[in-house]
């Protein structure tokens, strides 16, 4: 089942930090909701396990992810792929691009496209769909918290 959405988040902070965070595993693994571990493989690849309830389901994704159409500090496109056992898989992408919009104010866009099989996608678009949304919004939010508190 495939989904896609948008979004934006204005972070009070200079693009240069923005983008060190985004490109941070640590930074990454606090804003990444359900995130138990995060392990750099290489400068653009990382291992990932995330616990994540879904409905009635929870389920231990271990995954992948890889940066891609790195453009620093602009944009770059975040890829990954996770297996849940029998509770199914998430795949997906995320295109992030960053605007100056002053010396020490960023715009944050992003766009997600996301497909997912499984038991999980048995569970209904609507409830995928807002868990996703909510989800994508929590990880910026965290991720506007972890650039903004030091």
């Amino acid at each position: 089942m495939a989904m896609n959405m948008e979004g934006e988040e204005t972070i009070e902070a200079p693009i240069g930090k923005v983008w060190e965070a985004l490109n941070d595993p640590a930074v990454l693994k606090a804003s990444i909701p359900g995130c138990e571990s995060l392990e750099k493989k290489s400068d653009t690849e990382l291992a990932a396990t995330v616990s994540l309830k879904i409905g009635p389901i929870k389920a231990r994704f271990q995954g992948q992810v890889e940066l891609k159409n790195l453009k620093p500090p602009h944009s770059y496109t975040i890829q990954g792929e996770g297996k849940g056992g029998i509770a199914g898989f998430a795949k997906g992408g995320a295109d992030v691009e960053l605007k100056e919009q002053g010396p020490n104010e960023t715009l944050l866009t992003y766009k997600v496209n996301a497909d997912v099989g499984g038991k999980i996608a048995q569970l209904g678009s609507r409830l995928i769909m807002s868990t996703s949304k909510k989800l994508a919004g929590q990880f910026f939010s965290n991720l506007n918290e972890q650039v903004t508190k030091g």
